[in-house]
């Protein structure tokens, strides 16, 4: 049966610190601002919303969910990202090689100390 699900709308990562975590994502990550409040800021991204919001009630403190943001060269993203600040847990690394595509990827943390990464598909 089919549940009518098509695509993800929007993706909620947790802050602590609202101001902070606005500054990282529209201008270490460059991700255009769609608007914010007190208690939450909405991002684009390519046709998804990044939500970002404090939690409304204490079992909602947690880490997000890894999002992996896809770029055209991680090599020259990770570079950029690096020069901004952005704290990286590791350099561009093969994960895996389908056929012709190879997956690169490198991992980082935002400023409230969320694991997000870096992707490129790269053809062969």
């Amino acid at each position: 049966m089919n549940t009518g699900m098509q695509k993800i709308g929007q993706i909620g990562v947790p802050v602590q610190n609202l101001i902070r975590a606005l500054s990282f994502y529209k201008d270490s990550l460059e991700l255009p601002l769609l608007f914010n409040t007190d208690t939450m800021a909405f991002f684009e991204c390519n046709g998804i919303r990044l939500l970002l919001s404090l939690p409304e009630k204490e079992e909602f403190a947690h880490p997000s969910s890894v999002i992996y943001f896809q770029v055209a060269n991680i090599h020259n993203t990770y570079e950029k990202l690096k020069a901004k600040g952005v704290t990286f847990i590791d350099e561009p690394h093969l994960i895996a090689k389908m056929e012709s595509v190879e997956t690169w990827m490198a991992f980082f943390k935002d400023t409230e100390d969320n694991t997000h990464a870096i992707m490129s598909e790269v053809q062969v």
